[in-house]
């Protein structure tokens, strides 16, 4: 009969040990390999995307259904995560216009509010954490039935028959649901500004207009078509390298959501930090 004594404690020890030494020296290398891996694949699904479509052999068809498929696993959550933001966003704005003196600056402080930050940034939650799951549980389970395997023998290139169309169909959802964000929110704030905080039309939207230009609604629709490519990037490489059976795809797809977020909250901030550089805000 095999012994069902526990190992000592100091072996126990041991292993932790020993297991976190090839955790912390194994990690940071893997880590740096799907990065790379990432940044190839990346430039090459660009490359796909943009020769695919100037060829005129550019899979339309699956583009089609990739944007259906995006916009409806995506276009609810954003709805339901943006009417909030706007609400708490006109509620904090409004409550230190209050205390300032300054309520007549809601509409602009409020709208800009959403549209240089709060629309992006619920952008990249949606593309992170719907569309970018959905992207790599698809191809993730592609991979481990052997599929993309077939495709290869077959001579039909991954990278232009999966990739490129959900990398072109994710870019194009971000930026609409990055404007559905702008218009909800600011439909939201106004609302909530004129029936619950006494605000006057003519006031909010005054104010909105005269400090909201349009390079503003630009720079966040730039920033959401690169968190679509990103996502779409992160997503596509973790679903074609997915391991290890059913267990795998849901390793992948958390792995997938994780980086996506990280990656995106990360870009989010530079692009922000470059964008008030170079152009600073200015007094009316």
């Amino acid at each position: 009969m095999q012994s069902t004594e526990s190992p000592p404690r100091g072996s126990r020890f041991g292993i932790a040990v020993d297991w976190t030494k090839t955790y912390l020296d194994a990690h940071p290398k893997r880590s740096i390999e799907t990065f790379g891996r990432q940044i190839g694949m990346g430039f090459a699904a660009i490359a796909e995307l943009v020769v695919s479509i100037f060829r005129r052999r550019f899979p339309f068809a699956e583009f089609i259904r990739q944007c259906a498929f995006m916009s409806s696993v995506s276009a609810a959550p954003t709805l339901l995560v943006a009417i909030p933001i706007g609400v708490i966003v006109s509620i904090q704005v409004g409550s230190v216009a209050g205390q300032v003196g300054a309520t007549s600056f809601i509409g602009a402080a409020n709208g800009l509010g959403i549209i240089q930050q709060g629309a992006p940034l619920v952008t990249s939650l949606m593309i992170a954490g719907a569309v970018g799951s959905a992207v790599c549980a698809d191809l993730g389970s592609r991979t481990i039935r052997e599929e993309i395997d077939a495709m290869k023998v077959m001579g039909v290139d991954p990278m232009h028959r999966l990739v490129a169309p959900r990398l072109g169909a994710a870019m194009l959802v971000s930026v609409l649901l990055c404007g559905f964000v702008v218009f909800v929110g600011f439909l939201t704030g106004y609302v909530f500004n004129i029936f619950f905080q006494n605000g006057t039309p003519g006031s909010y939207i005054g104010t909105f207009s005269s400090f909201a230009v349009t390079r503003d609604l630009l720079v966040a629709l730039i920033k959401s078509l690169i968190f679509g490519l990103l996502a779409a990037i992160i997503a596509c490489d973790t679903g074609l390298n997915t391991r290890g059976g059913p267990g795998g795809v849901a390793n992948s797809v958390n792995s997938a959501v994780v980086s996506s977020a990280l990656m995106l909250f990360g870009v989010n901030l530079i692009i922000t930090q470059i964008y008030n550089a170079v152009f600073p805000a200015q007094v009316a």
